[in-house]
């Protein structure tokens, strides 16, 4: 093993105490580089092939990365992560500031809505939630109740995207300021109601809905238009529907 690989994998212990965020793949590490995360060491099992990748996908960030990536033997790498991605890169990234996350939650006013994830239950949808709502340049996306949106496994379905927008859990009790509309199944169609940039959209979970406390902060309820006998959309289903009546309605980035 090099002096270089050693060196990595050193800083990489010492840091994993700090509870760091782990950025589990390629584009993971991609993604934070390219929103400005501070990542003190990045490693991957093939050097060449993950600069490869880079030249290909990120050009933008390739120097970036070919500063930080180090290589490390493939059984080091796999040890640090919990399953090895198919890409053989990971890197541990520094969580942004709670308080800056929610100086930019509460900051009025707003250019996009912010996502509420009302007592979400699935690792993999809160991360493919976080995708969306940077997608669609959102203000950001807070969760309430205990599961926390900055776990790997929301991280890792969020492809590092965490970091381009602002991502906190919160009470109920403590949402960002605006108009809440909640989503619900007794709500007014969506498709009539023209969405504010400083909307506060909120979801509850698949299995059971809207909270009570939230239910009761909405100023209104709003229903996804669906078949009879379908009960229900996945969560990001769901969010990217109501995100993309937003931005076609007049919010939301343009393409280039």
């Amino acid at each position: 093993m090099t002096d270089a690989a050693l060196d990595a994998l050193t800083a990489w212990r010492r840091l994993a105490s700090a509870s760091p965020v782990l950025l589990d793949g390629f584009h993971a590490l991609k993604h934070a580089v390219r929103f400005g995360a501070e990542v003190p060491v990045a490693v991957t099992a093939d050097r060449a092939a993950a600069l490869a990748l880079a030249d290909e996908l990120a050009p933008d960030v390739r120097d970036a990365l070919d500063a930080l990536l180090t290589e490390v033997p493939h059984a080091a790498y796999a040890s640090l992560v919990p399953r090895p991605h198919p890409t053989a890169v990971a890197a541990l990234a520094v969580r942004p500031s709670r308080a800056a996350n929610l100086r930019a939650l509460a900051r009025t006013p707003r250019t996009a809505p912010v996502v509420v994830l009302d007592q979400p239950r699935n690792l993999g949808n809160a991360g493919a939630v976080i995708r969306l709502a940077a997608g669609f340049g959102a203000t950001g996306v807070v969760t309430t109740g205990p599961l926390d949106p900055w776990h790997p496994t929301v991280v890792r379905g969020g492809a590092g995207l965490h970091f381009a927008t602002a991502v906190e859990r919160l009470d109920a009790g403590e949402l960002p300021p605006g108009p809440v509309f909640a989503l619900d199944p007794e709500g007014e169609d969506l498709r009539g109601v023209k969405l504010p940039d400083d909307a506060v959209l909120a979801f509850g979970s698949e299995r059971s809905g809207l909270s009570a406390d939230l239910r009761a902060r909405a100023d209104q309820l709003l229903s996804l238009p669906m078949r009879p006998q379908v009960s229900s959309y996945n969560l990001a289903t769901s969010v990217a529907m109501t995100l993309y009546h937003w931005s076609a309605t007049g919010g939301g980035p343009r393409s280039s």
